[in-house]
């Protein structure tokens, strides 16, 4: 039996995580620190507490059990974290959720017989599971041991991946229970992906260019996910050399995920005020006029966008 990782979440109903109806999950945990991270509960590995203001109801029970006095209303973030010992009594004191656990150790069973409780809408809509994060592969045998429960099972299963991963543990553990491979490249140039993300991405281009060939041999479908960020990635610069990449490599499709400035309230909530941009760009919504122009740039490479 593999160790047992921290889930963010299980989510049914969702339709944005691959084709059909699906359910998603949400592994705790990532080798990247993305600077704009859409789910930065996901990044790091440790459970942690979530703060949202806006459910508090100032019942206090909270802070009446705090045994380290850790919570106080003068407190822009309530929380004092360097006090806080996560021994979650507040969490469980709390009547409004507005305080809650992020993160718990789910067995590969009791997420695979939450997930099977969806299959007739899996099945009806052509959908199934898709492993997210946070990073799945950093869970290799935890999620081989999921994955070949669903495929035994007859559930399409697809695998959400910054790319940083060993490639030769992720071929013998996850490739042969997957049928679809999302793989973000989100900086072409090493030193700017250093800067932004956290590692050099040598790692991440090789693996895709390796498992781009194994899909041109037939093997399992992958798809190249760049996300749209203000100042970031969607420099003209970046996004060019993201396509000469990628038509390089032989690929016709490849999909634009749209910047969604909401993943500040979640670092609020987690205490981060540290990791909030400065630019007021990365606090709004893209213009669809640079979104327009992104996609420009890739269709003029050949690239169809789904």
């Amino acid at each position: 039996m593999s160790a047992v990782p921290l889930v963010l979440d299980i989510k049914g109903n969702a339709l944005d995580d691959g084709p059909g109806i699906r359910s998603v999950v949400f592994f705790k945990g990532c080798p990247l620190s993305c600077k704009w991270c859409h789910n930065p509960e996901g990044m790091s590995g440790q459970v942690e507490i979530s703060y949202d203001r806006a459910q508090c109801v100032g019942a206090r029970a909270c802070i009446d059990v705090c045994p380290e006095g850790a919570l106080s209303e003068q407190n822009p973030l309530f929380i004092d974290r360097g006090k806080c010992t996560l021994c979650f009594k507040c969490v469980d004191a709390c009547p409004s959720a507005a305080l809650s656990r992020v993160g718990e150790e789910i067995s590969v069973t009791e997420a695979f017989n939450k997930l099977m409780r969806y299959k007739p809408f899996y099945d009806s809509s052509g959908g199934g599971v898709t492993l997210s994060g946070g990073e799945p592969t950093m869970h290799m045998e935890y999620a081989s041991e999921l994955l070949q429960k669903l495929k035994l099972a007859g559930v399409h299963t697809l695998l959400e991946t910054c790319g940083l991963f060993p490639y030769e543990s992720f071929m013998a553990h996850l490739y042969p229970y997957l049928d679809m491979i999302y793989f973000d490249i989100k900086i072409f140039d090493r030193d700017d992906h250093y800067r932004i993300c956290g590692a050099r991405n040598d790692v991440i281009r090789e693996n895709f260019s390796r498992l781009q060939a194994q899909y041109a041999r037939g093997g399992v479908e992958i798809l190249a996910i760049t996300p749209l960020v203000p100042g970031m990635t969607s420099d003209a610069g970046n996004m060019e050399s993201i396509a000469r990449f990628l038509k390089g490599e032989n690929v016709t499709r490849a999909r634009l995920m749209h910047y969604n400035p909401l993943w500040q309230d979640k670092c609020l909530r987690l205490g981060k005020p540290d990791k909030l941009p400065d630019e007021g760009r990365l606090r709004q919504w893209m213009p669809r006029r640079e979104v327009l122009q992104c996609e420009a740039i890739f269709r003029a490479h050949g690239l169809t966008l789904v």
